[in-house]
């Protein structure tokens, strides 16, 4: 039996700091082209060096290390750079809101609020908008948590026909509604209601639940579609009735994916302005009623701050650096939560 020699080339790798070089390289050489014609910018140095990096480590992986391995470095360059190019507007953002946050950014900024400040003074917090905030997403969460996971499991497990399809259908469109037309069929509808004069946290909710529940909906059902029928059949055929083999099998199973659901939605509907700046207002002072008076959210704040210009830019910043930071605290225990309920395997 004989073998056939490998050659020398496809049995030859790149070390792993060969990459890198090439980059350098690459960085220089775009640097020096683009200086021909004058001051070479950052982004012009980074997009063409990123051009002539792909051409250079794919020719050098396929003259030292054959088609095979050429081919692998291409991929895997083009899935490296989508990566970076997908961070650079994540990164740029964090790095905007906390560049102009930290300015106004304090503990007297949280626990103050707008009562008695006046033009450009640099007095005065983001206390009353934090309140209004927690209130009307916690209202849309209440509605629209429950109301989305039901309408999940109704979807994937008991739905068929043209019920299933309806719902399907109604989903679909309501994820696509402008967030301006939630806050104006809740406010219509309040309007009809109680008259023009009212304004309270809980249209606020509810025009949020209206953005909010089609979210949770889709991200749910596609958690419980993920979930092995065999779990489903195993519990069947040991006699536990469906109701229980949702709640303790398939609910149980699914619990990160939905939680991470649940606070992508909630994500999707904290920032929103539009829709609150008709259905609950702004006002400069602390408001604990969410069923009557106009409150202040941090999404209107930021809006109305920024367009004061001069320092209430500042705590414009700051206010967007606070919803950041609460979005955050809500998904830490989005993940606390999920890691104490999943099953010991899917921890």
């Amino acid at each position: 039996m004989t073998t056939t020699p490998v050659a020398l080339h496809q049995t030859r790798r790149l070390p792993a700091w060969a990459p890198w070089a090439v980059l350098a390289v690459s960085l220089a050489v775009a640097a020096a082209i683009l200086g021909i014609g004058g001051t070479p910018t950052v982004a012009g140095v980074v997009f063409l060096g990123a051009i002539v990096h792909v051409i250079a480590v794919v020719a050098v992986s396929w003259q030292v290390e054959g088609t095979r391995w050429a081919k692998d470095r291409l991929a895997t360059t083009l899935v490296t750079l989508a990566f970076v190019l997908a961070m650079v507007p994540l990164v740029s953002l964090i790095w905007t809101v906390v560049s102009g946050g930290v300015r106004a950014f304090s503990w007297e900024f949280l626990t103050t609020d707008m009562v008695g400040i006046f033009g450009q003074m640099t007095e005065g917090g983001a206390y009353h908008a934090i309140i209004g905030t927690l209130y009307v997403t916690g209202i849309a969460a209440v509605i629209s948590i429950p109301l989305g996971i039901f309408t999940a499991i109704y979807l994937v497990e008991y739905g068929a026909g043209r019920v299933k399809r309806a719902i399907t259908i109604l989903v679909d469109v309501m994820t696509g509604i402008p967030s301006i037309v939630a806050g104006l069929f809740a406010f219509t509808v309040f309007l009809v209601l109680f008259g023009p004069a009212y304004k309270s946290a809980l249209i606020g909710g509810i025009a949020l639940a209206v953005l909010m529940t089609p979210v949770v909906v889709r991200s749910v059902e596609e958690m419980l579609r993920l979930v092995p029928n065999e779990l489903r059949e195993a519990s069947y055929a040991l006699g536990v009735p469906k109701w229980l083999t949702i709640v303790k099998v398939v609910l149980r199973t699914a619990i990160a994916g939905i939680t991470t659901g649940v606070m992508i939605s909630i994500a999707r509907v904290i920032g929103e302005t539009a829709p609150l700046l008709i259905t609950v207002g702004i006002t400069n002072a602390v408001n604990y009623d969410a069923f009557d008076g106009r409150i202040a959210t941090l999404p209107v704040y930021v809006f109305r701050q920024y367009a004061q210009g001069g320092a209430s830019e500042y705590r414009a910043w700051a206010g967007a650096l606070t919803l950041i930071i609460i979005v955050m605290l809500l998904n830490l225990v989005a993940r606390l939560v999920s890691r104490y309920f999943s099953p010991k395997g899917v921890r």
